[in-house]
């Protein structure tokens, strides 16, 4: 499975570890030395190699990985709270749990392939995601998260170590990981290193080359009989297993987990970081992990005063109106930012939809009937392929009418699900039961215009007088 590794791998494994534990120093120029966005640095770019060995070898594009995520930190803070606050129980059962799991959804997803492989692990993640907030409240302990508390049994640590005032610490053999300090990131970029070698050797592998030619051409590979299913099985369950890493490394440095880990806006930041970074790449998933963890850290930190400091050269009347629109995207409105992520995704899975477009009957009937390539495109291709993309802007304002309760109680900001909150807490019935019919209106709303343009877009949808 694993492959030899040539001089110049082994140059670029060395170069990789050198910057990654130079790193507190190499990245002192642009403000970004500190232990805590270094260990973002590591974590997310360990996520998106493993991500990269299922989409960039095989082709196969999860919007489900955030799950793996989530199910490596519960089952982290878990081994925490249970065993024994060194890390290396709570990796072992975060690589467990989420190999397990990342087994039982793709034994399920893989029997489809291209966009229903995607919605297929999109809903499966946002099913684990609903459950972890509700129906599984007891291990996860719903929006409040799973912490550590000074009651919890630590049975192992409870034999060698007499328990002090505080929370304890996760800890490496006595060495501190948790704190924010410089300890809690080397142990991190050990392991991201640790992971970029076994990536590597998976992609110089027979393996690997295997996981290729599925991504070249799986239909004729089946046709000569081969069976790729074990093949993309094992992709999947490992790019799970990296995803369950990265999440008890996530729990390690920050003992507690929550069931935003395992929201789908995770699983759209690693689709991006992967594609901003280089897809099929060995380092790219790494730099653009990087990339979006440091931008993410840099414009959540202005606001309009920066802003306008930052244009002063522009002259008022221009400046006013450029600094009231970027205010939106920085500062207090960075999620807004964060939310451009989802225009890679989408991207992707247009271009995705109109590859499989471009090989069906009807286009070909159309080209052979004389129709200009831009005629074909526009009328049949593009159509066609923007069916599951609509499905998914249609699930996705769903969700977001859903998580205005959430987002607008956390961040304080005025809205349907800040006033249905308030009406729930206050008693006030009459209140709250109008701002859910709003939200459920406005859901209606949005699934009828889905319909609607189902009929614009399906040739297969007779419209009727």
């Amino acid at each position: 499975m694993f492959g030899n590794l040539s001089r110049q791998d082994w140059i670029l494994f060395i170069g990789f570890s050198a910057v990654v534990l130079l790193a507190p120093i190499l990245f002192q120029p642009i403000g970004a030395a500190y232990p805590a966005i270094l260990q973002k640095f590591c974590i997310f770019g360990l996520f998106a190699i493993g991500f990269n060995i299922l989409f960039g070898l095989t082709g196969y594009l999860s919007f489900g990985h955030a799950a793996f995520l989530g199910v490596g930190s519960y089952a982290a803070v878990w081994s925490f709270k249970l065993f024994t606050m060194n890390v290396i129980p709570a990796m072992i059962l975060s690589v467990l749990f989420a190999g397990i799991f990342a087994l039982v959804i793709g034994f399920v997803s893989l029997r489809r392939s291209g966009i229903y492989f995607s919605i297929l692990t999109l809903a499966f993640a946002q099913m684990s995601y609903n459950m972890a907030y509700s129906v599984l409240t007891p291990l996860t302990n719903g929006e409040t998260g799973l912490q550590l508390s000074l009651k919890d049994p630590r049975m192992i640590d409870a034999m060698f170590i007499t328990p002090g005032a505080g929370l304890p610490r996760s800890n490496l053999f006595g060495m501190e990981v948790s704190g924010g300090g410089m300890p809690g990131f080397y142990f991190t970029a050990v392991m991201l290193i640790i992971g970029f070698y076994v990536s590597m050797r998976i992609f110089r592998s027979p393996f690997g080359l295997m996981l290729r030619a599925i991504k070249s051409n799986q239909n004729r590979m089946r046709y000569t009989g081969f069976n790729t299913r074990p093949y993309l099985m094992a992709a999947f369950v490992i790019s799970g297993i990296y995803a369950g890493l990265a999440g008890s490394l996530m729990a390690s440095v920050d003992p507690l987990a929550g069931a935003e880990r395992m929201q789908w806006t995770a699983s759209g930041e690693v689709v991006l970081m992967t594609i901003l970074g280089g897809v099929g790449t060995l380092i790219g998933p790494v730099i653009g992990a990087a990339v979006i963890k440091y931008f993410e850290n840099i414009f959540s930190a202005f606001n309009e005063s920066a802003l306008n400091s930052i244009f002063s050269f522009v002259p008022e009347t221009v400046r006013e109106p450029l600094v009231k629109l970027l205010s939106l995207f920085v500062g207090e409105g960075w999620s807004l930012t964060l939310g451009l992520v989802f225009i890679g995704p989408i991207a992707r899975m247009t271009r995705t939809a109109a590859l499989e477009v471009l090989s069906a009957d009807h286009v070909r009937t159309a080209r052979a009937k004389g129709l200009s390539e831009r005629a074909v495109v526009l009328r049949h291709v593009l159509r066609n392929a923007l069916i599951p993309v609509v499905t998914l802007i249609g699930l996705q304002a769903g969700y977001l009418l859903g998580g205005a309760v959430v987002t607008e109680t956390i961040y304080s900001w005025p809205g349907v699900g800040r006033l249905a909150v308030g009406a729930i807490l206050a008693s006030d019935f009459p209140l709250a039961q109008g701002a859910i019919l709003v939200l459920a209106l406005a859901f209606l709303v949005i699934n009828l215009i889905v319909d609607m343009l189902y009929a614009v877009l399906d040739p297969r949808v007779e419209k009727h007088g």
